[in-house]
């Protein structure tokens, strides 16, 4: 976490998230001083940023100028929506000294993943030592076979963090023959795993256009607004790096946003230990904060079905935000989400037209399939690669005014190839939502209710029509029953979350069983577990609720979990403010261990040293660990960092003939995380967030 210096510089934070793209202007001693929200628009993410960059400066106090702007700092969803959408660019990834087993682990073969694969031989033993001689051939072959077909390379040896000579010669190769982008897994973690290390290097790979295409888009607006300022983006763990380390190591800003939110909920309340719901319009995501730092994910970034070995947030997510789209499964029974649908009542406020077509189904007693959900084109798009030829029927069918999705679709596998159209980010699929029901329920405003109101009369003949009911279930009924189930699954997440945290759950391993899922059940429904008995689960630590959408909804559910509620100030800007409060913070660790008796060997990334004796060679790990976090921290961004250094070291017992024994050095970990603050522009003053 961190805080804010004593001073006159301002910092300028960003979020760009699914539905809004927030900015913040901060300023030493005075925290935010002013925020602006704009639509996001993924077709050109430019015109969103510009939008909300614009209308924060417009608030500039008087006597600040652009100039003033020190630091620009961006958190992101890019990077997680790729990996969990397998939205990838096409890369080849060399696994050296791979076996087939370690191949199928990686997953980089299975369907969805994408990409070209190559094995080559080499690789290292766990000692560090050579396993079999580099194929430099195989390398130069498979660039020459395959670099005209995908835009970045992956490179992944067997035992490189104990031995990287063999990823950095391939890379020293590759780069002899392409100016595309390589990434080495070593680079990325220290932690053995190789299946889990490559994927990772591929994952990084792939990720590169969608993050140069944010540094692009930002780069071109700051231009235009005469801003001069380093420009920094959300690690996943809530650490901040340049933009262009992130465009090295793009995959480090999965969970960049939830990291964002984080840091920003800390830094408006000024707790130390509390839980944070962050909920957006596709989104809630959940994480504990324990003394002051997020909990860390001890397994790596999970996003999608992407195990990773990513060092970020422990966080838990569940498709459930305000643009949710509210719908009725195959048992008639009213669901929200996962999906994200533009709310109608945005709809109708964007494309005023669009309400006489609302207007017109409600009136209606006989419904089409998907009364409630119309879609249009995105402006300025166009198809990148091939579309099948369903796919182009729904794509010409589709115009930049709203229709009702069904005379669009046409049929179910229309409506798959639509759905698809919008994952890709060249169609809006518009439905009723959860900040519709609230529009209707007068806790939400600013679109057009009367679209909302049609949207929940609509919901409430097709659930008659289904249940063959004779009346009709109220517009206002509908929408409480929306408001009911976001309350409930906010509260069942927050539960999940804090009980995945408990050391003596985890250790069991086994689930609630049927009187624990009652518990729960009770709990988040608002109801006394029986008629003799008063039972209910609820939190132990504050519950920080941020995100546009929280005011209406968490205030209930912190009374259910019983949890003493803060919605801070700028709670809907949370994720912004995260983006420019957090510090500059690089990790590397350096083992030691002894592979034969009396021969303590240092793998050093510029290569293994033997020592005969422990201490000179815990000694050497610190110093290169240290060496290695300064210099990574002021690549970073970093200025005037410091460093902490730990080691970590694990004993063996060994026994004589007498039955007695001693402990000996087997292994120890050298652990040095350096921190500082954003290096400023110079034409900015002043001083930038300091280290929390």
């Amino acid at each position: 976490m961190s805080a804010i210096d004593s001073g006159a510089g301002l910092w300028l934070g960003l979020d760009t998230g699914g539905t809004f793209t927030d900015a913040v202007l901060l300023e030493d001693g005075r925290g935010v001083i002013a925020s602006a929200k704009a639509l996001t628009t993924p077709w050109d993410l430019a015109i969103g940023i510009g939008k909300a960059i614009g209308a924060v400066l417009d608030l500039l106090p008087a006597g600040s100028t652009r100039e003033d702007v020190s630091l620009v700092s961006v958190s992101t969803t890019l990077a997680t929506n790729a990996v969990v959408e397998n939205r990838f660019s096409p890369v080849c990834t060399l696994l050296i000294g791979f076996d087939d087993p370690m191949v199928e682990r990686s997953g980089l073969q299975r369907p969805g993943a994408g990409g070209v694969v190559v094995r080559v031989q080499g690789g290292h033993l766990a000692s560090g030592e050579e396993s079999s001689a580099l194929d430099e051939s195989a390398v130069t072959r498979a660039v020459a076979e395959h670099e005209s077909r995908i835009e970045a390379f992956a490179v992944a040896a067997n035992f490189s963090v104990r031995n990287p000579a063999h990823e950095l010669r391939a890379r020293k190769l590759i780069r002899a023959l392409t100016p595309k982008p390589v990434t080495c897994a070593h680079e990325l973690s220290s932690k053995l795993d190789a299946p889990r290390r490559a994927l990772t290097a591929a994952l990084n790979a792939r990720l590169t256009p969608q993050i140069r295409h944010l540094i692009e888009a930002l780069s071109r607006v700051l231009c235009e607004e005469s801003i001069d300022a380093p420009l920094m983006i959300v690690k996943g763990d809530g650490s901040l790096m340049k933009a262009e380390i992130a465009l090295e190591y793009p995959v480090e800003t999965i969970l960049s946003g939830p990291a964002a939110s984080v840091v920003g909920a800390g830094y408006l309340t000024g707790l130390k230990d509390f839980v944070v719901a962050d909920m957006g319009g596709t989104t809630t995501d959940i994480a504990v904060v324990s003394e002051g730092r997020p909990v860390i994910s001890g397994e790596g970034a999970l996003v999608g079905a992407w195990r990773t070995m990513v060092e970020a947030i422990d966080v838990r997510t569940c498709g459930l935000g305000g643009d949710s789209e509210v719908h009725f499964d195959r048992q008639h029974r009213l669901c929200v989400g996962p999906r994200k649908a533009m709310p109608l009542s945005l709809l109708a406020h964007s494309f005023p037209t669009a309400l006489t077509c609302i207007r017109s189904m409600a009136q209606l007693e006989r419904l089409p399939a998907y009364p409630a959900h119309f879609t249009l084109r995105n402006p300025d798009r166009a198809p990148a690669t091939h579309l099948s030829a369903l796919e182009q029927r729904v794509w010409e069918a589709l115009r930049l005014e709203p229709r009702p999705m069904w005379e669009v679709a046409r049929s179910g596998s229309g409506l798959d190839a639509l759905r698809r159209l919008a994952d890709s980010g060249l169609a809006t699929i518009a439905a009723f939502t959860p900040s519709d029901a609230m529009h209707v329920l007068d806790r939400q405003a600013g679109w057009c209710r009367e679209a909302a109101e049609c949207g929940a009369r609509i919901l409430a003949t097709e659930e008659r029509n289904a249940r063959a009911a004779r009346a009709a279930a109220s517009p206002q009924a509908i929408c409480e029953r929306t408001y009911e189930h976001v309350v409930r699954e906010s509260g069942r997440v927050l539960l999940a979350a804090a009980l995945a945290q408990d050391p003596g759950l985890q250790s069991r391993g086994h689930g609630w069983g049927a009187l624990g899922d009652r518990l729960i059940e009770e709990t988040v429904a608002g109801r006394r577990f029986s008629q003799l008995l008063n039972a209910t689960m609820g939190l132990a630590r504050p519950l920080v609720a941020i995100g546009a959408p929280v005011g209406g909804y968490y205030p209930e559910v912190a009374r259910r979990l019983s949890a003493p509620l803060c919605i801070p100030t700028h709670a809907a800007v949370c994720n912004a403010v995260g983006a420019v409060a957090g510090v500059v913070s690089q990790t590397v660790e350096i083992l030691v261990n002894q592979p034969t008796f009396n021969v303590f060997r240092v793998h050093d990334p510029a290569g293994s040293r033997d020592y005969p004796d422990p201490q000179p060679a815990l000694e050497h790990a610190r110093r290169v660990s240290r060496e290695l976090a300064l210099s990574a921290a002021r690549r970073a961004g970093a200025a005037d960092p410091h460093v902490q250094t730990s080691v970590a070291e694990k004993l063996a017992h060994s026994a004589t003939l007498e039955g007695t024994g001693s402990e000996y050095l087997a292994e120890a970990v050298a652990r040095s995380t350096a921190t500082g603050r954003p290096q400023l522009s110079p034409r900015g003053h002043g001083v930038a967030p300091r280290n929390g």
